[in-house]
C-alpha cells in the first residue's frame, strides 16, 4: 500500500508576497486625503462588499471576512483559501462655483490567505490598504508683490499586513485576534514658480495594532440562524519619521534635514454586526464607531472628530443539488451604508452615502467563485466652500478553495 501527501497552497502565497506591492496608491485625486493621515479605507474588498461592507457577524465558511477576527474559525478543514480584490474607480468633483472634474483608478484593494490549522484554530494572512493619499493643489503665492503659481502634490499612505487567528471556544462562540501591521509612506511636494526648485516633505511611521473580536451562531427554530458580532480595535500610536529635502531641476537634493517626530493616536474603534439566515436569504446589519475626537488632534482648517458607520444588506443565494447534497450557487446582493467621516473641515463633518450590489458566481468544480460588486455614492458637500465627490465603484474579487492537504491510498 502507499499513500501521497500532497498540498496546495504554496502558489498562492508566492502571488500574495509578490503582489503586495501593487497596493501602492495612485489615480484618484482626493482633495480630502491631505488631513491627517489620509482618506481611511472604511470598505470590505470582499464578497461583503454589495451588502454595504456589512459582515460582523458572518463566518468565514465560504470566503475570508476580515470585518471580525473571530470568523476564521468557520474555514472548513483541510482547506486552503486566497482571495485577491481589485477595484476601479470613477469620482467627479464639484464645488458651488465652476469646479467639474472626473477622475479614474485601478488598484488592488486586497490580498489574503487563510487555512485551518486543526477542527477548532483558524488562520489568516494578508495584505490591505489602511489609508490613502493622493492629491495636487494649485494655489497663488506672492514673493517680493510677485504672483506666483504654486503646485502641491501628495501621495502615499498606510498600508496593512494582518496575521489573524481564531479559534472556535464550543458550538456557539469563537473569538480571534489580528495582529496588524501599520506602515508606509506619506510624501508633500511642493513647487513655487515653475519646476526649478521643489521642496519635498518625506514621512514614514511603522507600528503594530491589535484588533479582537468574538461571534456567536446559533438556531433560531428549525431553519433560522442568527450570528452576533462584536471587535475592539486598540488604541495605537504612530510616530512619523520626518525629513525635509530641497530639490533642483534635475532631482538631485542640495539640502536635507531630519525635522521632529509627527504623532498620529489612531484611537479605539468598537463594531457591532447582527445576521439572519435560513442558508438561501441572509440579512446584515453592521455598526462602527471610532473615537477620534478624544485626542484633540487637528490642523490648519480641520480637526478629527468621532467617526460613525451604519451598513446593512440583503443576499440572496440560488442553491445547487447534488444528489443529497445543497450547494451554494449563484449569490446576488444588494445593500446599503452610511458614514459620518472622521474629518471635519472647515465645520462642516464630511458625510459619505452609497448604495452596493453584487453577484458572486461559482467555477463548474466550485473551487472558485468570481465576484462583481457595484457601488454608487457621494462624499462631501457645497458647504464653505468644500468639494462633493460623486463616485462609482467597482470591484472584482477572485476566491479560491482548495484543499490543503489530501491523503490518498492506493492498494
Amino acid at each position: 500500500m502507499k499513500r501521497i501527501k500532497y498540498t496546495t497552497g504554496l502558489c498562492g502565497l508566492m502571488m500574495l508576497l509578490m503582489g503586495s506591492k501593487a497596493l501602492a496608491q495612485h489615480g484618484i485625486n482626493s482633495l480630502y486625503s491631505a488631513y491627517a493621515i489620509g482618506d481611511l479605507e472604511e470598505r470590505d474588498y470582499s464578497r461583503n462588499f454589495g451588502v454595504g461592507s456589512s459582515g460582523v457577524a458572518r463566518r468565514s465558511d465560504y470566503f475570508l471576512n476580515e470585518l471580525n477576527p473571530a470568523s476564521y474559525s468557520a474555514i472548513p478543514r483541510q482547506h486552503f483559501m486566497f482571495d485577491v480584490s481589485l477595484r476601479g474607480q470613477i469620482v467627479g468633483y464639484k464645488n458651488s462655483s465652476s469646479l467639474n472634474q472626473t477622475a479614474g483608478d485601478l488598484s488592488v484593494r486586497r490580498l489574503a490567505i487563510g487555512f485551518k490549522a486543526n477542527n477548532r484554530w483558524g488562520i489568516s494572512a494578508g495584505f490591505s490598504p489602511y489609508s490613502s493619499v493622493n492629491y495636487k493643489l494649485i494655489s497663488t503665492t506672492y514673493i517680493d508683490n510677485t504672483a506666483q503659481t504654486t503646485t502641491t502634490t501628495g501621495d502615499g499612505g498606510l498600508n496593512k499586513g494582518y496575521i489573524t487567528n481564531s479559534v472556535r471556544l464550543n458550538k456557539n462562540f469563537s473569538v480571534g485576534v489580528a495582529t496588524n501591521f501599520l506602515f508606509g509612506p506619506i510624501n508633500t511636494v511642493e513647487n513655487v514658480g515653475g519646476d526649478t526648485v521643489s521642496t519635498k516633505l518625506q514621512r514614514y511611521a511603522f507600528n503594530v495594532n491589535l484588533n479582537t473580536g468574538i461571534q456567536y451562531a446559533g438556531k433560531i427554530g428549525t431553519k433560522w440562524v442568527i450570528g452576533l458580532g462584536a471587535t475592539y480595535r486598540f488604541k495605537t500610536n504612530m510616530n512619523f519619521d520626518k525629513k525635509l529635502i530641497i530639490q533642483n531641476s534635475s532631482e538631485t537634493t542640495v539640502y536635507s534635514y531630519d525635522l521632529a517626530k509627527e504623532k498620529y493616536t489612531l484611537p479605539e474603534m468598537y463594531t457591532g454586526g447582527i445576521s439572519l439566515t435560513n442558508g438561501t436569504v441572509t440579512w446584515l446589519a453592521d455598526w462602527k464607531h471610532q473615537k477620534w475626537s478624544q485626542y484633540g488632534q487637528k490642523g490648519t482648517h480641520y480637526q478629527l472628530v468621532d467617526a460613525d458607520r451604519y451598513s446593512t444588506g440583503l443576499e440572496y443565494s440560488f442553491r445547487r443539488t447534488y444528489g443529497d447534497l445543497r450547494v451554494e450557487g449563484i449569490v446576488v446582493q444588494a445593500g446599503f451604508a452610511y458614514n459620518n467621516s472622521y474629518l471635519q473641515v472647515y465645520g462642516e463633518q464630511l458625510k459619505d452615502v452609497s448604495g452596493t450590489a453584487g453577484i458572486s458566481i461559482p467555477s463548474k468544480s466550485g473551487s472558485i467563485r468570481y465576484y462583481i460588486g457595484l457601488e454608487a455614492g457621494q462624499r462631501g458637500s457645497y458647504n464653505s466652500g468644500l468639494i462633493k465627490e460623486t463616485y462609482l465603484n467597482a470591484v472584482f474579487h477572485f476566491s479560491l478553495r482548495d484543499i490543503w492537504f489530501i491523503r490518498r491510498t492506493y492498494d
